[in-house]
């Protein structure tokens, strides 16, 4: 390590910077404040990010600080565009016939429409207004990171961020390619039914549009009532050992508000000691799915060990704090709990309906990342994008894709890969858990505290080093696919 960078001086300040940075997306993003105060927080911690910093750690320092002060960099050179365009979201509004719905609430609007010309007509007006208010924004934000990619020293994003993240991500490439293959012959087979069970149609009319109802599915609503939704969290967790209840860190935001994100977040402001899990309700099975996969990061969060270094508390292979939060919401479609912690007498269709869910999204991320293994390699020509995205992603998910996303869909340096890994990592967790304490494992103590085991360190290993402690066996999507 260079000697004129001062590392204990260095993790010191980026922790208080992350601490600044998510409280604002947490006040912005839950809908309590317009402002979305990323500059000021950025120009307080300007001395973290500049080019210098990024040499020395990439000279002789953690690769996880320096995928940090990399990440910072581009941030602090694109903060007042990002300010912006989520300014600019928060504050926009689509009209459908005559109705004025803010965008951000639209696509909740849109899942729990019966009416699929109305679903299409939502949908057209998103897109359109990201056309029009957000698109070159967001051109703007991808041109200027792509720029400085390169004035950094890489030839591109994508070698940018293998080196940075430790992930061969072309491998990963070619193990989705090999997934999608896999599956593609009990694609239809698996998802129409559920299709038509749920929407009253299949594949020959299904349209992207009409994606966020099927993932909604209402007519599974009487097996996932409201009233029960935090109670069963909170049950599930006593279970494993750990009261959220009296967790002093652990803050539950499941308030609506009409500018609140209807993505659902975990906001780790200070690990462990103040962790915000924030959901806007849609309804039905959804609000479970996101309340579970959060309540993962949560307390994965909360349960880190304090005097762990800022890199293994922020920072490192997000595949394992991902795979924690598959981990729990896979639990409401496990047939075990979901008999008895909702008393479902007959989880068949539930079972059946996740499995489908789970093969579309697991498909469309396989599709997203060869995407973005085009899209953020050496060169790519922009105008040919746009073409490329819809039809990979239409290839996958078998339903004409719009072209108006194909940067809005595009999450940033590459995590789409850590939810693969993740997808897989939960799928090893899981088998484990069964084998070791049976199909409840989620009532067993001894899970909890294997689960506490293995959050206490943080992320101070790469998900494939976890697994292969844990179990011996090797990361990869294959285990996806049987």
């Amino acid at each position: 390590m260079v000697a004129s960078l001062d590392l204990r001086a260095f993790r010191d300040a980026s922790e208080a910077f992350l601490g600044e940075l998510d409280r604002e997306y947490y006040l912005h993003f839950s809908g309590q404040q317009d402002d979305y105060g990323i500059e000021a927080v950025y120009e307080r911690h300007a001395g973290l990010f500049g080019r210098r910093a990024v040499e020395e750690l990439r000279d002789g320092g953690s690769r996880e600080l320096l995928e940090f002060a990399v990440e910072g960099l581009l941030g602090q050179e694109t903060k007042a565009e990002a300010a912006d365009l989520a300014r600019r979201e928060a504050g926009l509004e689509i009209e459908v016939d005559r109705e004025r719905l803010p965008y951000r609430e639209a696509s909740v609007a849109q899942a729990n429409e019966p009416d699929p010309e109305r679903r299409n007509a939502i949908d057209m007006a998103r897109n359109a207004a990201l056309d029009e208010h957000l698109h070159p924004l967001l051109l703007e934000l991808f041109e200027r990171s792509r720029a400085l990619t390169r004035e950094l020293g890489w030839p591109s994003t994508l070698a940018m961020c293998e080196e940075l993240s430790g992930i061969d991500l072309r491998a990963l490439g070619g193990e989705a390619a090999a997934f999608l293959e896999a599956t593609e012959d009990r694609y239809e087979p698996t998802v129409e039914p559920r299709l038509e069970e749920q929407l009253g149609f299949g594949f020959g009319s299904l349209r992207r549009a009409d994606l966020t109802a099927f993932f909604r599915a209402p007519a599974l609503d009487r097996w996932f009532p409201e009233e029960r939704l935090v109670p069963s969290l909170v049950e599930t967790l006593a279970g494993l050992g750990i009261d959220v209840e009296a967790q002093a860190g652990v803050r539950l935001d499941t308030e609506p508000r009409p500018k609140k994100s209807p993505r659902a977040f975990c906001a780790p402001v200070r690990v462990p000691d103040e962790v915000y899990l924030v959901i806007a309700r849609i309804g039905g099975r959804d609000d479970y799915a996101a309340l579970y996969h959060e309540a993962g990061h949560t307390e994965h969060y909360a349960h880190m060990e304090a005097l762990l270094p800022v890199e293994d508390r922020y920072l490192g292979d997000n595949s394992i704090t991902e795979g924690f939060a598959f981990l729990f919401e896979h639990l409401t479609d496990d047939a075990t709990w979901l008999e008895r912690l909702l008393g479902v007498d007959d989880p068949g269709e539930v079972v059946a309906h996740s499995r489908a869910v789970k093969l579309v999204f697991v498909r469309r991320y396989c599709a997203k990342l060869a995407y973005e293994l085009e899209l953020q390699g050496e060169d790519a020509p922009l105008d040919l994008m746009p073409g490329r995205y819809a039809e990979l992603l239409g290839s996958a998910v078998h339903v004409d894709w719009p072209r108006t996303t194909w940067l809005a869909d595009v999450d940033a340096f590459f995590y789409a890969a850590r939810y693969l890994r993740a997808w897989a990592l939960e799928t090893h967790l899981r088998r484990a858990l069964e084998e070791r304490f049976g199909p409840a494992w989620f009532a067993e103590g001894g899970a909890g505290a294997l689960l506490r085991s293995l959050w206490r360190p943080g992320q101070a290993q790469s998900a494939d080093e976890l697994l292969a402690e844990l179990s011996g066996a090797e990361l990869d999507l294959g285990v996806l696919a049987t």
